[in-house]
């Protein structure tokens, strides 16, 4: 086994999951940064009318990109499996054959992206004075969704045999190249909201590049060969399997994300601009947990192929309470600091405003994301990504959609919005962790039995 490979199955359990959160951590903030970049430079050098066409388009592009995000988590559990059990073969065959699938879906999708923008922005209700900017946006936008899909699968990949720390170098150098190019292309030139979303695109197009260079040059067992790019059937049912239902779950979100967004536009530009720049606060507190369902995730997964179910077990209870710590300390700084937080975002006070009312409303329920993030991820690792779908579709749509419709209906308040998102983290937490306790933990009773982390 190579040096940039880890192997999560030996060792001390608390010190590999940390070392391994650690570069995605890191590697997802500045992931945030430069998303929110977009937004800070649009915000300052545009206005709040550009502001909000970026934030109307956020929710239509997340939707998308969270279908590749979820299919490359599902693919990077049999990834892990294969390479805690030691099957070389079947994890070659299983890489060439996900990469191979996110580029033919990743052109198909970026295409139709493209083509139906002018209908997604109807579906949100995106108003008049905002659509011409939101369109170029989306437009320009949707064309790195390509490029999104197949970084995403090459830095599964990296995951999942243990490699942190190299995704984690090259989202720091695709984030400094984004910040660049949008003070050059949105203040300089200035194009406005269609020089950030080029910003994003080629920012996006050199991280691809950066992880497949590592890939064809590497002699280590993830090595890519371009001519031995092609499907196997019986593995990519097996990374369909596992990955569809997370693709299906984050798109699904994403699409009930939309129908908020069209409540959110009935509030007005300084409302799309203040909720748009709160959500990329908020981006910022849910990352430890989002990066912690990651490492749980392969942690799980590479621990599980191995038959080490007693190590997998204790990884979940170290992360849960890494999280608890997390939410606490940040949650509350950030809480502390909402209204200066949204001036950097912008000098629209009534946006301002919107944003903190919004920040201050969610940030004592992030438990509640935190532990739907860590059990679903976990759940996942056990092979489950059916019922993590399930799970995440009942709380995240239809528990909170449900919520929504009958409260502005007796009270039609943007406080309902916000309080919205808590109900979903709640309900989908809830679920989820049921079926852990009472489905997982009951199955391996005595591997699930609380003892003092073991060293090897």
């Amino acid at each position: 086994m190579k040096a940039s490979s880890k192997n999560l199955t030996e060792g001390s359990i608390t010190k590999q999951l940390l070392l391994f959160l650690l570069p995605i951590f890191v590697g997802q903030l500045f992931q945030n940064l430069y998303n929110s970049v977009d937004s800070i430079v649009v915000g300052q050098a545009v206005g709040t009318t550009a502001l909000a066409a970026v934030s109307a388009s956020s929710d239509i592009s997340m939707m998308l990109i969270g279908f590749f995000t979820g299919l490359a988590t599902g693919a990077g559990v049999l990834f892990s499996r294969f390479f805690g059990a030691g099957d070389q073969k079947n994890l070659h065959d299983s890489i060439h054959t996900a990469i191979a699938f996110s580029l033919l879906i990743g052109f198909s999708v970026a295409a139709l992206g493209v083509i139906f923008s002018p209908f997604l922005l109807h579906v949100v209700k995106c108003p008049d004075d905002v659509y011409d900017e939101a369109l170029a946006y989306l437009r320009v936008y949707l064309v790195g969704i390509l490029f999104t899909s197949i970084y995403n699968v090459g830095a599964g990949v990296l995951r999942a045999v243990g490699d942190s720390r190299t995704p984690f170098i090259y989202l720091v150098i695709s984030s400094v190249c984004n910040i660049i190019l949008d003070v050059a292309l949105v203040v300089l030139l200035p194009l406005g909201v269609l020089g950030a979303a080029l910003a994003t695109v080629v920012s996006q197009l050199i991280s691809v590049i950066l992880v497949f260079q590592k890939m064809l040059r590497t002699e280590d067992v993830y090595k890519l060969t371009v001519r031995e790019l092609k499907m196997d059937k019986a593995l990519l049912k097996e990374i369909m399997r596992l990955g569809l239902p997370s693709a299906v779950q984050s798109s699904l979100v994403g699409l009930s994300n939309l129908f908020i967004q069209r409540y959110i536009n009935s509030f007005g530009a300084a409302a799309m601009a203040g909720l748009g720049a709160g959500k990329k606060i908020d981006r910022f507190v849910a990352t430890v947990a989002q990066c912690l369902g990651l490492a749980v995730s392969t942690f799980v997964s590479q621990n599980v192929g191995a038959k080490r179910m007693d190590r997998a077990f204790q990884g979940i209870r170290v992360a849960t309470l890494v999280s608890v710590v997390y939410v606490i300390a940040v949650g509350g700084l950030v809480a502390l600091f909402a209204m200066p937080l949204m001036r950097i975002f912008t000098s629209d006070e009534e946006a301002v405003v919107y944003g903190a009312n919004m920040i201050w409303t969610m940030m004592p329920f992030y438990f509640f994301m935190a532990f739907n993030q860590i059990f679903s991820n976990a759940v996942r690792g056990f092979g489950k990504s059916m019922v993590v779908m399930l799970c995440s579709v009942l709380g995240m749509i239809g528990c909170r959609q449900l919520f929504l419709a009958i409260a502005l209906h007796f009270n039609y308040s943007i406080f309902i919005l916000y309080i919205g998102f808590p109900v979903g983290w709640f309900c989908a937490a809830a679920s989820v962790m049921l079926y852990y306790f009472f489905a997982i933990r009951r199955k391996y009773p005595e591997e699930a039995r609380i003892r003092r982390p073991v060293k090897g």
